[in-house]
This record gives C-alpha cells, structure tokens and sequence, in this order.
C-alpha cells in the first residue's frame, strides 16, 4: 500500500520548539544579557542559571531580593520585543520535515508562549500547527509529564503512540515521563535518556517520517 500522505494509526510526533525547530540560541542569550544588566547583574552568571532552570527559578537564584513578578514582566518585554525585531533562523530541514507530515499527525510543546511562537514561526516561514501547547495551557512546565499528555489528548493519541523530538534534558524527562518515544537532535551527544540520538533535525527527518507514517 501507499503510505504517502498518509497517517499511521494512531501515530503523532510532538516538537518541542526552540532548539529543536528553531535556532533561538543567540537571541536567548541576548534577552538574558539585557536583562541581567538592567539588574546590575553578572550576564555570563545569569544566563547559565536560565539554561537549566524555569525562569522564576532562575531569578529566585540570581536575584533573590527583587520582586520576581518585576522580573519576569522585564524578561516578557525583553522576549516580546526580540520577536518583533531579533533574526531567527530554522533548523535546516525543518521547513520540509513539516510540510511532508500528514496534517493532524503533528504539534508543538513548547516552554514559551503561543504568541511568541507564531511570531517566530512566521519569520521563519514554518507552518504552525493545530494542537499547540505553550506555557499558558498547563500548570505543570517541563520536566512534568503534563504538557506532553495534554498534546496526546487533544489528539486523541496514546503515549506510546507519540512520538517525541527534543534538543534539552528537560524536554526529554518530560518525554519520557509522559510514558512517550523520545528522539534527541541539534546535540553532538546524546541527552540522558533518549531512546535515539541525531547530530540534527534534518538527519533526523526521514525517520521522523517513516514514524508517522508507518513507512519505516
């Protein structure tokens, strides 16, 4: 049989969203640098506290005596305004990778918020699909299984019938604790705990495929 086009029973692969479809390293570190300096803070200290905790944890650490609510509306601004106006680049293969998937058979889990990443996705020129889940829709962020689980059951999918792509170790405890196939990409080495390891998304992409649609 033909499996162009078409969906495997059941099977859905859910991205996360920066460092995994979208190169947003330097603009991260920008926006962290502005803001640890509007504090009067340390920008190479701050931004390696930010690379492995949730914001509010981070200014818990590097700024414990401010208002955290002050802080994270500084760091809100400062993200806004570098959608409007930073450079972002896709990961090369992305664009072609999410065209080819059958529509309905793919979604995005991300750590940021929804408007921010239509933002980037239309700067890019990447499809933006249904099922979306942004910081907003859970009250459980990564590593808690809780937005991987949300994104399965908007599609209707089991969690083993999900397929995972991630590029942090937050994302991919998520992941797995979400009872899901994790894939890792955009590393060098593999992250703990992922079923599978590719240098890049684009190596990664024909498999990805073949997964969803039962080519493989």
């Amino acid at each position: 049989m033909d499996t162009a086009g078409a969906t495997a029973r059941g099977k859905h692969v859910l991205f996360d969203v920066d460092g995994t479809l979208i190169d947003a390293v330097d603009n991260q570190r920008r926006v962290w640098r502005t803001w640890a300096e509007r504090y009067g803070l340390d920008p190479d200290e701050v931004y390696r506290v930010a690379l492995r905790t949730r914001p509010l944890e981070t200014f818990a650490s590097v700024a414990p005596d401010r208002d955290p609510r002050e802080c994270l509306a500084a760091l809100h601004e400062l993200e806004d305004e570098d959608v409007r106006s930073g450079v972002y680049g896709a990961f090369a293969g992305a664009a072609e990778l999410l065209s080819a998937l059958p529509p309905g058979s793919w979604g995005l889990v991300t750590s940021n918020y929804e408007h921010r990443v239509r933002g980037r996705f239309a700067r890019t020129g990447l499809p933006v699909p249904e099922v979306l889940v942004d910081a907003a829709s859970v009250t459980e962020g990564k590593p808690s299984p809780v937005p991987y689980l949300l994104a399965a059951e908007r599609f209707g999918a089991l969690p083993q019938d999900c397929l995972v792509i991630e590029d942090a170790p937050s994302g991919v405890l998520s992941g797995r604790r979400a009872g899901m196939t994790v894939w890792g990409v955009n590393a060098p080495a593999p992250v703990d705990g992922v079923h599978r390891h590719f240098t890049s998304l684009k190596e990664a992409a024909p498999e990805i495929l073949a997964f969803v649609t039962g080519a493989g």
